[in-house]
């Protein structure tokens, strides 16, 4: 191993402590009476949950890798001085979480110089501990490697597209590309946790996932468990210069995502990427 591998290693063991700090106390309010506030409208709630999951989070990462930079979905940013940046999402899935549906996770992921390189996602209802490092991606213990189906007419695809935000559009265009995913997949369902969906791709339990409308907590420790599985990760639908939305996670943070098994020849989401690529640049001439 190389001093990066190393490396990778303890940020995913990290990462695995701070996801399963938080397990017991999000599992034991799961379909309890809570308050839920809201962010920017009706479609992004947070709980005193998320924020306290997510400070329990950055205890323990900065106890155990001091100096990291810590992006949060509900804390911010708070720069170190390190090479090591951690991406949380303390509750992906925060709409399932309150109203009672058991689909969502905590997820951790880790930069080293700017590139994902280790992670956990974490589903404390199901007892999931998704694991990836630079060496792989495991299910507990167990290495990852899905089959998957090969055609797309047999498939399961699950999206967030479309978004209330991109129906309000009125692109008469949206709802038809939505039909024709529903039409040439065998299941599309939607989740409502990105996080927690690319997990279920790492391990073959679908065979294509696709999301227009992302940050960079949802999918840091997702990408490497995807990649990580032998599944394919693509990113679209960012600045365009590489940047990422914030400005400096790098290329790898865009809004948009496309992740199917190695086995799926991905022939019709490859042309809802090519459909909403276009309506974005057109829309920024």
């Amino acid at each position: 191993m190389n001093e990066l591998d190393d490396l990778s290693t303890h940020l995913r063991e990290v990462a695995t402590e701070a996801a399963l700090a938080v397990a017991p106390d999000l599992l034991a309010a799961f379909r309890g009476a809570m308050d839920v506030d809201f962010k920017r409208d009706e479609h992004d709630p947070v709980t005193v949950h998320d924020r306290r999951a997510e400070e329990r989070i950055r205890e323990v990462l900065l106890h155990r890798v001091p100096g990291s930079t810590v992006v949060g979905e509900e804390g911010g940013r708070r720069d170190g001085s390190g090479r090591i940046a951690w991406y949380v999402d303390p509750i992906d899935g925060t709409a399932n979480f309150a109203r009672g549906l058991a689909f969502f996770c905590t997820s951790v992921g880790a930069t080293v110089d700017g590139e994902p390189v280790a992670g956990a996602i974490v589903d404390p209802v199901a007892g999931h501990v998704f694991t990836a490092d630079t060496g792989g991606s495991r299910l507990g213990g167990e290495r990852l490697a899905p089959a998957g189906v090969r055609d797309e007419a047999r498939g399961l695809l699950i999206t967030s597209f479309p978004t209330s935000r991109e129906l309000a559009r009125s692109d008469p265009e949206t709802l038809r590309r939505f039909g024709e995913l529903v039409a040439r997949y065998g299941t599309v369902r939607r989740t409502g946790s990105a996080a927690l969906t690319l997990a279920h791709v790492a391990a073959g339990w679908c065979d294509a996932a696709l999301g227009t409308s992302v940050n960079a907590w949802d999918i840091c420790a997702a990408r490497v468990l995807v990649r990580g599985s032998g599944a394919v990760y693509t990113a679209f639908a960012g600045n365009g210069d590489g940047s990422g939305d914030d400005g400096g996670a790098g290329g790898w943070d865009q809004r948009g995502y496309l992740a199917h098994t190695a086995r799926l020849n991905p022939v019709v989401v490859r042309e809802f990427v090519d459909w909403y690529e276009s309506g974005l640049s057109r829309s920024a001439a």
